[in-house]
């Protein structure tokens, strides 16, 4: 962290796990706000689109159910000083894809390097949580949410600029690379927390790491806030330009307008859990998801939809923390296994759910592909119940 310091900051290991998080995002951020061109480019429909981009949800699946012993050679160090530029290096490649079978591909290898960057980011953020004694959960979360705001904004810039998606991401790669060495270069982890002999449990590396049953209210309860955050990532740029013909600009603003909402509210979340019942905060955050889901969904012009976009940034931003954190805290089994468990399913369902949603887009209407989920918010209001802790 030589930059911290030269800025006169304390380095402090929350402040390491802000900027893993951080890079995170900006590494798999850029192809999003870039996605109506590069469905151009292809000559395909939503449905195929959404077949190409599954495949970093089948890598991610790979990496969370057998990646474990490989994460444990290497450490939570390397996993980020090599994963992260990996990320960043596929999704550049799968700009160039002609076809879904090349996106797939292109897409399968960097959902592997995701799936051990989750697991390490919030194994990272739950034991330096209980180290320091309060919540950085949703504030290291929130770092995410910029960055990813900060890649859709450097999207929509780029492609004002008149750079090509493959010129762009090709820069990204060489800004995440840059940026990881500075950040993270002497990234130390954090220690175990108390009831964890070992780095990841020996379960958790050698099979899937199964829900128990209250995983798998834990896994209701992020289905609606996980799939309308990835449909915000995968179509919004895609819906911006085929409801209101909007400018290349504003399909990466509407990536960016989800992400920053989202790392607004995460920053200043965890005071307000701190403060108020877990349960009811998480509650208003899914209204607060359902209304922006309806804007977007019967919105006639396009600033309603940004604020429906802005709205589901909002509404999605507590949901996912919380159950992670929830899941760490359970003295059932190990922290890893829990979170591990916990990831297999929500985290798919954040990359799988939206590019499914892209027939629905096909077949009835892209407006369709965030009405939809309405159902699942209501599921979803009901399994916070789980989220106290």
């Amino acid at each position: 962290m030589n930059v911290l310091r030269s800025l006169g900051l304390p380095i402090s290991s929350a402040r390491r796990v802000y900027a893993a998080f951080f890079l995170y995002a900006l590494a798999l951020g850029g192809l999003y706000p870039r996605m109506a061109e590069i469905q151009e480019n292809m000559g395909v429909a939503e449905g195929a689109l959404g077949l190409g981009l599954i495949g970093a949800a089948f890598g991610t699946l790979i990496s969370l159910t057998f990646g474990g012993p490989l994460i444990e050679r290497l450490g939570h160090r390397k996993v980020l000083l090599f994963g992260l530029p990996l990320v960043a290096t596929f999704y550049a490649l799968a700009s160039l894809a002609s076809q879904p079978i090349a996106l797939f591909l292109c897409l399968l290898p960097a959902g592997v390097c995701i799936g051990a960057i989750e697991q390490v980011v919030n194994l990272e953020a739950d034991r330096v949580e209980h180290a320091l004694g309060h919540r950085i959960m949703n504030r290291s979360h929130a770092f995410w949410s910029l960055g990813f705001a900060c890649a859709g904004l450097l999207g929509g810039l780029a492609a004002e600029w008149g750079l090509s998606p493959q010129s762009h991401l090709a820069l990204m790669v060489l800004v995440v690379c840059v940026a990881t060495f500075l950040a993270l270069g002497q990234f130390e982890p954090a220690r175990h927390r108390p009831q964890m002999t070992d780095g990841l449990s020996p379960n958790l590396a050698k099979r899937f790491a199964w829900p128990t049953p209250f995983i798998l209210v834990l896994v209701v309860a992020t289905l609606a806030p996980m799939m309308m955050e990835g449909a915000g990532i995968d179509w919004s740029a895609i819906y911006m330009r085929d409801m209101f013909n909007s400018s290349p600009f504003i399909c990466g603003l509407a990536v960016a307008a989800g992400a920053s909402t989202q790392a607004i509210t995460r920053f200043f979340a965890d005071q307000f859990v701190e403060k108020f019942d877990p349960i009811k905060v998480s509650r208003c955050m899914i209204l607060v998801l359902a209304l922006g889901v309806c804007l977007v969904t019967w919105g006639q012009v396009f600033w309603v939809a940004l604020l429906g976009f802005g709205l589901m940034g909002v509404g999605t931003s507590v949901i996912f923390p919380l159950a992670m954190s929830a899941a760490a805290q359970r003295t059932d089994r190990s922290a890893a296994v829990n979170v591990a468990a916990l990831a297999q399913t929500s985290f798919v369902i954040f990359l799988l759910g939206p590019p499914l949603l892209g027939w629905v887009a096909e077949v009835w209407h892209i407006r369709a592909s965030f009405g939809v989920s309405l159902p699942l918010i209501a599921l979803s209001f009901w399994a916070a119940k789980a989220l106290k802790n």
